[in-house]
């Protein structure tokens, strides 16, 4: 299911997906009862590492084997020449299954966000503090002769 990553570039990595169920034939159409197993490697909301978010879905999708019977509704589909392609169903299902935001375990041991990148880096406070702006240099040896000499 690597095509679902093509969908949504948020969708770092998928497993293999394991399907299991039931397939209900009849005349006029087939109803699939299946569970979606698998999980995906989603990027956490907070920090940007990996989070491996569990996937376990159950679902019924009913395919209807005439064109003329087909109504449409939200869990029907109507099957296209000889083949049930449960691919595009499937792939759609796991794109409804992606949160809108993913939150790491701070318990993982994981390093966290990337602390610089290409022109750009976190600064703590303290060092914040500590770093002297070159342009008042000048201004911080004016306080210390001053103090030195009282």
């Amino acid at each position: 299911m690597d095509s679902v990553k093509e969908t949504d570039p948020e969708i770092r990595e998928v497993s293999p997906i394991k399907l299991s169920g039931r397939a209900d034939i009849s005349a006029s159409k087939v109803t699939f009862q299946i569970r979606i197993q698998g999980h995906m490697i989603l990027p956490c909301s907070r920090t940007l590492v990996d989070v491996r978010y569990p996937i376990d879905v159950e679902t019924t999708e009913t395919f209807v084997l005439n064109g003329h019977d087909y109504v449409a509704e939200e869990d029907v589909y109507q099957v296209k020449g000889d083949v049930i392609d449960l691919e595009p169903v499937i792939r759609e299902i796991l794109l409804l299954e992606v949160p809108m935001q993913v939150f790491c375990d701070d318990a993982d041991g994981q390093e966290g966000a990337p602390q610089s990148g290409k022109d750009w880096e976190v600064i703590e406070e303290q060092e914040k503090q500590e770093k002297l702006d070159p342009r008042l240099a000048g201004l911080a040896k004016f306080f210390e002769d001053k103090d030195s000499s009282d």
